[in-house]
């Protein structure tokens, strides 16, 4: 098969997590004799600095023309703490869902024998935690209008805005994982307080009942945090707006033990996007300590959603356990071992693959 990528490598470590995944996804394609080209192109704070605009025409059109996307991550201090600032980083990575049209984010939460003791949470609590939670992303607060400030800079104010249409597409997707999975869906909202909660909830008891199969139960956000702690186990598949799926996603990956083991794939119109759940990690750029094994398995991910390779995904996650299992990790989850660079882990998992 052909895989035509667009790497978008972005700020902080992005670049040095993106080279780990390229590595593994060469040695995945030289395995099963798979033909990759790939182009890079800038998104983010380095793509202000180049071109004043963190999500380029250019970077735009090469997405549009490839299979999928592998993207690093978006961020810079030299942004955040300016907020003076009249274009940010961050603004790149909505554009690019907008015009992509990447409605859906799909993120695994699974836990790894290796790792129990690396979470807060009790091992009892955590052991074959296997969720996926679905998150809208082109709606809700993050884009609602309108949205500013007050003229005496007194006041601000976000509009939280959501469709039918737009509730119904990701509440269908969530559905069908489901049906693939354990058969149980949690839509997570506010509907005793929110309006846009409410029609959430109308529109997913409405779809519920074309899949009578499927376990349906609807609970408030507040639940939801709370229950992802006290008992992780008991979601299959969680779909939720905007805001509280970022939030929420977040609050799950201590369940794994580290937020540099959660991979991501953004799923919608045109081409889907693969990427690691953490942020830039300014502090640790360019000194090799970044944990990689997010972004190679939103990889294995890439292989699975966007080109139906199961077996291909299959050996990168077992690759990345082995490393686990070998200690052949960074040093935000090395325990008795002595921690490996960024690159010798990445070097690593492609030479077991």
């Amino acid at each position: 098969m052909k895989l035509n990528l667009a790497v978008l490598a972005g700020d902080g470590i992005g670049p040095e997590i993106i080279l780990q995944a390229l590595k593994v996804v060469k040695a995945v394609c030289n395995k099963f004799g798979h033909e990759l080209t790939y182009r890079t192109a800038a998104i983010g704070a380095c793509a202000i600095d180049e071109v004043g605009n963190p999500y380029p025409d250019e970077t735009h059109e090469l997405c549009m023309k490839s299979d999928a996307v592998l993207f690093g991550a978006i961020g810079s201090p030299k942004y955040d703490n300016n907020p003076a600032a009249k274009v940010r980083p961050e603004q790149g990575l909505l554009a690019m869902r907008k015009k992509l049209g990447l409605f859906a984010n799909i993120r695994p939460i699974t836990t790894f024998e290796s790792l129990l003791q690396k979470s807060p949470l009790r091992k009892e609590i955590i052991e074959g935690v296997d969720l996926i939670c679905v998150r809208e992303l082109t709606g809700g607060l993050y884009f609602g209008r309108p949205q500013g400030r007050s003229e005496d800079g007194l006041t601000a104010y976000d509009t939280c805005v959501y469709t039918r249409e737009e509730i119904e597409r990701i509440v269908r997707l969530a559905y069908s994982y489901a049906a693939k999975r354990r058969k149980k869906l949690t839509i997570v909202d506010k509907a005793n307080v929110l309006a846009t909660s409410r029609l959430w909830r109308e529109v997913t008891q409405e779809i519920s009942k074309e899949f009578s199969e499927i376990e349906t139960e609807c609970i408030f956000v507040d639940n939801a945090a709370m229950r992802l702690i006290q008992n992780p186990l008991s979601f299959d598949v969680m779909v939720t707006e905007n805001m509280f799926g970022d939030i929420l996603t977040d609050e799950a990956s201590v369940i794994t033990g580290s937020l540099g083991m959660l991979p991501s794939a953004s799923i919608g119109l045109h081409t889907s996007v693969f990427e690691p759940v953490h942020g830039s990690y300014p502090q640790a750029a360019g000194k090799d300590i970044a944990n990689p094994l997010a972004t190679i398995l939103s990889a294995a991910l890439m292989f699975e959603y966007a080109f139906n390779l199961q077996e291909e995904g299959k050996i990168i996650r077992d690759a990345v356990s082995a490393s686990l299992k070998a200690g052949i990790v960074t040093e935000d989850i090395a325990q008795q071992s002595r921690p490996y660079s960024t690159s010798k882990v990445g070097d690593w998992i492609a030479n077991n693959i």
